[in-house]
């Protein structure tokens, strides 16, 4: 079977595009802050039948990327990881000239920083997978420019650089950068806790990150939009 790292995956996004694979027959190493959540979302998605460990843990910690790489060699490689842990910088989001500049370094070291670090962890497990396969997950506010997303935006920004860079210096990967556009989530509710404006939620765009798994384009920047219109 193949195996998948999946980061942030006790709810939202990571856990709806989980379960997506576990129905597929990947396992699964899932990763996130919170114990008992994450053990409810291991719990609910081993029902597919795969095998699923779940290690909580902070993805900034090298100790913890190495415990889940180690876990995923246990299960027998890893085909695909997922970077979808995200910390905003700030919450609610607030305008630059008030954005702490600790919370921008924790925005840093998790969306980027954390996400390398993991990379750099499973690469010999990736490139001997025959079809690895890396996921960062982006934002659309890593590309334009809205206010209060500035600390945010610019973390996201550096990862879609990073992801570019890897998919040149890894050409026997898929390296994709993939912005899941607006999501009702926990983000982003903490994010902008005034906008109730209803919002998918995030299995809709599940099938965007599938497309990219069984069609395998070019690594590169992709947005679930145009990936489900073109179907």
């Amino acid at each position: 079977m193949p195996v998948a790292i999946v980061t942030g995956a006790s709810k939202g996004l990571g856990r709806a595009l989980g379960a997506a694979l576990a129905e597929r027959g990947w396992d699964l190493v899932l990763d996130a802050r919170t114990a008992g959540v994450l053990e409810e979302t291991a719990e609910a998605l081993s029902a597919y039948g795969t095998r699923v460990e779940a290690l909580p843990g902070d993805v900034t910690d090298a100790g913890h990327r190495a415990e889940l790489v180690a876990a995923a060699r246990k299960l027998g490689g890893v085909d695909l990881l997922v970077n979808n842990a995200s910390a905003l910088g700030a919450e609610p989001l607030v305008r630059l000239e008030e954005l702490g500049l600790e919370g921008l370094r924790r925005a840093l070291e998790v969306n980027v920083v954390a996400a390398l670090g993991l990379v750099q962890e499973a690469l010999p497990l990736l490139r001997g997978a025959g079809a690895g396969a890396v996921v960062a997950v982006s934002s659309d506010a890593a590309v334009q420019a809205y206010g209060t997303w500035g600390g945010y935006g610019a973390s996201k920004a550096a990862l879609d650089r990073l992801s570019a860079v890897l998919g040149e210096e890894e050409p026997g990967l898929r390296v994709w950068a993939v912005d899941p556009g607006d999501m009702g989530t926990d983000l982003y509710a903490a994010a902008v806790p005034d906008d109730d404006d209803p919002r998918p939620a995030p299995d809709r765009v599940v099938p965007a990150f599938l497309r990219l798994l069984d069609e395998r384009p070019a690594s590169g920047r992709y947005t679930a939009s145009d990936l489900l219109e073109e179907r």
